[in-house]
């Protein structure tokens, strides 16, 4: 019997109907990177993302969550804040969460149809 597995991509965004992400899977990714390598600039190149469109993510969803993201310490690179070290954890136990429910009802689903 196949085993199967559903995935989601969680994003939040802001305002009322507006598309714009706040955040999602890639701005995660690049907080993951930095708390990994202590640098902005080498989370960057490790996601194969220039360096100034990493600022511009970041910096957007500094703005729209209205927190601060990473603590910038110059030549010495960037930690996370707690406030977003919380949000990493947050976002990953909810995506676990969507992605156990999508498989759930995936699973539903197809034992509907033998």
């Amino acid at each position: 019997m196949a085993t199967y597995r559903a995935f989601a991509k969680i994003y939040l965004a802001h305002g009322n109907g507006d598309q714009e992400a706040a955040f999602g899977p890639g701005l995660i990714a690049l907080l993951g990177g930095v708390r990994d390598t202590g640098s902005l600039n080498r989370a960057a190149k490790d996601m194969h993302m220039a360096y100034s469109k990493a600022w511009k993510l970041m910096n957007s969803a500094e703005e729209q969550l209205g927190m601060k993201l990473i603590e910038r310490d110059g030549a010495r690179g960037s930690t996370l804040t707690d406030e977003a070290t919380r949000l990493v954890t947050a976002y990953d136990t909810v995506n676990q969460e969507v992605s156990d429910f999508a498989t759930k009802r995936l699973l539903e689903e197809i034992a509907k149809l033998k």
